[in-house]
Parts: structure tokens; C-alpha cells; sequence
């Protein structure tokens, strides 16, 4: 992966200290801007030019969903993640909708932040098991069961390792479930993205649900 320039808009200055250390040394990431509130926030992208942007939802004047909405408007190649402390489902739905590529909660981002922003800069939209299963749980209740018949020729393995990430494991959790190593979970969902022509966990949870491979 190419460096990828980050800006970080958060309105707790402690969070922004540790999430500025995070990134200065995590390899291929670098630091282009971190703000406590979002005042001037077209100038400081211009300014910054980040390929990925770091936006709390509940930042202020502008709220991080709003600004997300702002930013794509002026600079549509940037990508945003929307970072929280609580998976509302309002919130969530908002920003997803505001062209969010994706949405962590806070309490998982010294983990899951380089994993998330590798999966973005592929066209991925990697979401909190939390949050991805408030999702799903919305396709379920407003959307019915298609009668698909496509056979996408997953084995045995690969069904069981599909349902896990429906109930939302982490890779760590799948792995433990199935007995087998974390390298080895990483190859068969690499494997199950190429047959189901997806590119995130989500897209592969959302596939199985609605077309019912599980």
C-alpha cells in the first residue's frame, strides 16, 4: 500500500494525541492535519489534501456527518471514516448515507485502524461487527429473502467461516470458532470475497444474507 495521508477532525484533544501517535507510527500512514472542531474545514482539506479523512461523528460547529456531506461535495476522491464512541442508529445510517466510507467505534480503533484503512484505499467499507449487525439487522426487517439461485461453489469451510462474520466475529473470533490460525481465516476470506465478487466484510455479510448462502 501506497502512503496514505490522514486528517484527523476529533473534538476530544486527547483523543487526537493518542490517535496523532497512532498514526505517525503505523507504516505507510502519515499525519497531514489533526482539529479539534470542524472551523474551517473546506480551507484545511484544501490545504491538507488527505486521502482519508479521520471525522467524529459528534464534532462541532459542523457535525461529522454534515461535514462528511461537505467534503465529498468540494473533494470527491476523499475518503472518510466516521469514528464514534456509541453505535446510534440514526447516526450510523446518516453517515453511510452521506458517502462515509465506513464506521469504527472508537474503542476498537488502535486495533482495527490499519486494517480499516487498507480496506478503504481498496474500495472496501469496513464497519464494527456492532454497527455491521445494526445494518444487516435493517436489510432483514426491510427487506425479504430473494429466491437466488446463483451457485457460488463455497466449500464447507468457507460456508462456516461466512456464518461466523454474519454473527459478527471479528477474524480473531473466527478463528478461535473454527480452530484454525489467523493466517489461515485471512486466506479463505479472501478466497469467499473472489467468489462473491465483493470487496468488505460487509458486502460478504450482506451477500449472504439477502441471496440466503447460510
Amino acid at each position: 500500500m501506497c502512503t496514505v495521508k490522514i486528517a484527523i477532525f476529533e473534538d476530544n484533544v486527547r483523543f487526537i494525541e493518542a490517535l496523532s501517535i497512532l498514526i505517525e507510527g503505523l507504516p505507510g500512514l502519515e499525519l497531514t492535519g489533526a482539529y479539534p472542531d470542524t472551523r474551517d474545514l473546506l480551507t484545511r482539506i484544501d490545504t491538507d489534501r488527505p486521502d482519508l479523512v479521520l471525522m467524529d461523528i459528534a464534532i462541532t460547529p459542523r457535525d461529522g456527518i454534515d461535514s462528511t456531506r461537505l467534503i465529498l461535495e468540494r473533494f470527491p476522491g476523499t475518503k472518510i471514516l466516521i469514528e464514534t464512541v456509541f453505535a446510534e442508529d440514526d447516526k450510523v445510517f446518516a453517515a453511510i448515507c452521506a458517502g462515509a466510507c465506513g464506521y469504527l467505534l472508537k474503542s476498537e480503533l488502535p486495533n482495527a485502524l490499519l486494517p480499516a484503512v487498507e480496506e478503504v484505499m481498496k474500495g472496501g467499507a469496513p464497519m464494527s461487527p456492532l454497527i455491521a449487525r445494526k445494518i444487516l439487522d435493517l436489510f432483514r426487517n426491510h427487506f425479504p429473502k430473494a429466491n437466488f439461485k446463483e451457485n457460488y461453489n463455497l466449500s464447507k469451510r468457507e460456508k462456516e467461516i461466512l456464518k461466523c462474520l454474519v454473527e459478527g466475529a471479528s477474524y480473531k473470533m473466527v478463528a478461535a470458532q473454527c480452530d484454525i490460525a489467523y493466517e489461515t481465516v485471512k486466506t479463505h476470506i479472501k478466497k469467499i470475497y473472489e467468489k462473491l465478487h465483493v470487496a468488505s466484510n460487509t458486502e460478504a455479510v450482506a451477500k449472504a444474507i439477502m441471496e440466503n448462502l447460510i
